[in-house]
Order: C-alpha cells, then structure tokens, then sequence
C-alpha cells in the first residue's frame, strides 16, 4: 500500500496569536502565513496538508492519532506544550509517522526552560530559529525524509 501524499502541520497553544503576539521574536506573520507556507512548500513535492492549531493538547493528541492512517508525517510547532508535555511526544510516538519539529524562534538562546524538547527524541527533523521560513524548512527536510523510506 502506498502512503498517503498528505502531511499532518500542528500548531500548539498561543501560536493562533502569531503576527500580535511578541512581534520581536516571533515576527510579523500569521498562522495563515504559516500554513500557506507550508501547503505551497509541499505542493511543489506533491503533497497535500491538513492544518490543525489548538490551546488544547487534546485536540492535537487527537489530531495525531487521526493523522495515522490519513498522513505520511507531521510538522509540529507544540509551542510551550514543548518543554512540558510527555503525553504530546508519547502520541508522536504512538503513531510511528516521521516527525519535524520546528520552532519559530531559538529556544536554545531563550529562557533555560525552553532548552528541553520532549518531542526531540521521536523527531528526525529538526528546525529552530528559522522564523516562519523555518516551516518551509522542516516540510523539505520531512518530505526528503518520507521520500527516502519509500525507496527503502
């Protein structure tokens, strides 16, 4: 069975606010930037994505789950769900579809709490401080990523 052309792109809590919200370090764009960026990104490989932001994690869990039999991988920005949830990064998991994380601005470079990733470990694509380019980024990488498990 082939995969599914389609990629899953989350958006987690305050990122709806993107364009007002800390301009200085997030930028002037919004989340519809973002997602048409990202669906123009992988148009040009033949891909279709599903957009999904939420403040709630059980949206987005749910959301991942659903992707598992709809999507051949998933973008995700879990926004400060980053550094604080494990049942974010344990439906990742679950769902065994590779995954880019991608982060707007430098979390390395930010407050100490924000050095820690727990979706780091089930991502193979990894993205920070890019700005929104960053998403355009993480969606080549991950198709790259897709487009080489399909040959093996």
């Amino acid at each position: 069975m082939t995969a599914p052309r389609r990629l899953l792109l989350v958006n987690g809590p305050n990122l709806n606010l993107l364009g007002t919200r800390e301009p200085a370090i997030y930028g002037s764009q919004t989340l519809a930037d973002v997602e048409a960026l990202v669906r123009e990104t992988a148009a040009a490989h033949g891909f279709e994505v599903e957009a999904v932001q939420s403040n709630h994690e059980g949206v987005l869990i749910d959301a991942i789950h659903a992707a598992r039999e709809t999507c051949s991988g998933i973008v995700i920005n879990p926004g400060g769900l980053t550094h604080t949830s494990i049942v974010l990064r344990d439906a990742l998991s679950g769902v065994a579809l590779p995954v880019a994380e991608v982060h707007i601005s430098n979390v390395l470079e930010r407050e100490a709490f924000r050095h820690h990733s727990y979706v780091a470990d089930v991502a193979l694509v990894h993205v920070i401080g890019e700005g929104v380019a960053g998403y355009a980024t993480a969606t080549d990488r991950l198709i790259q990523v897709i487009a080489g498990q399909s040959e093996g």
